[in-house]
């Protein structure tokens, strides 16, 4: 009997504490600017590893968060980057972009998108969760994303959580640390070339 209660303790525990990690886009605050930001090593489309750290020592590193091919506004916005990529490079600038993608989905984003700059694939939803902009959504939400623009999450992420990032932009500077962020949990607004090439002009 005893076994029994305990067993339904421990099961009683883990489903609050999963509930206590299920947050909403606008529980996310992101990391702030001036904290230092944490290194990782991921694979691209080619399962070719890229390291922040390594990359740091060649100049800042612009960081962008997307939510993946299947998103218009993501396709949108990683088009707008390529277009301007010539002009953030030449001011010594590396550009990334990372999502929960599997490295075989990568290639779509870079159809979609015209990207030639580093797409990278967060496995585990790792990156997200040291920058804190990774959240659940809704099951509304999660509806229109599977259904209607054919996301697929489950098929595509490393699990079947189908959480998703804020689309959020770092500047890290060659120290490593946040020299300016645009964060936004409206998944609409977006960092704009503009605001990107002038913050690498403040460093």
């Amino acid at each position: 009997m005893k076994t029994f209660i305990l067993v339904i303790l421990l099961c009683s525990i883990s489903a609050y504490s999963l509930a206590q990690e299920v947050k909403g886009a606008d529980d996310i605050k992101g990391l702030a600017v001036g904290t230092r930001a944490p290194l990782f090593t991921a694979l691209d489309a080619n399962s070719k590893a890229f390291s922040l750290e390594t990359s740091l020592k060649e100049g800042p590193v612009v960081m962008i968060f997307y939510r993946g091919y299947w998103c218009p506004v993501c396709n949108k916005h990683l088009a707008a980057i390529q277009d301007s990529l010539k002009q953030i490079e030449a001011k010594g600038a590396t550009v990334i972009a990372i999502s929960p993608e599997k490295p075989e989905y990568l290639d779509e984003m870079a159809e979609k998108s015209g990207a030639q700059f580093h797409l990278l694939y967060d496995d585990g939803y790792k990156i997200a969760d040291a920058y804190d902009v990774n959240f659940t959504p809704k099951k509304t939400e999660l509806f229109i994303y599977n259904t209607v623009l054919g996301a697929k999450l489950k098929k595509t992420h490393s699990d079947d959580s189908q959480r998703l990032p804020i689309p959020a932009t770092y500047l890290i500077d060659k120290e490593g640390r946040i020299s300016w962020r645009q964060f936004d949990p409206d998944y609409k607004n977006r960092s704009s070339v503009k605001d990107i090439i002038a913050a690498i002009d403040k460093l």
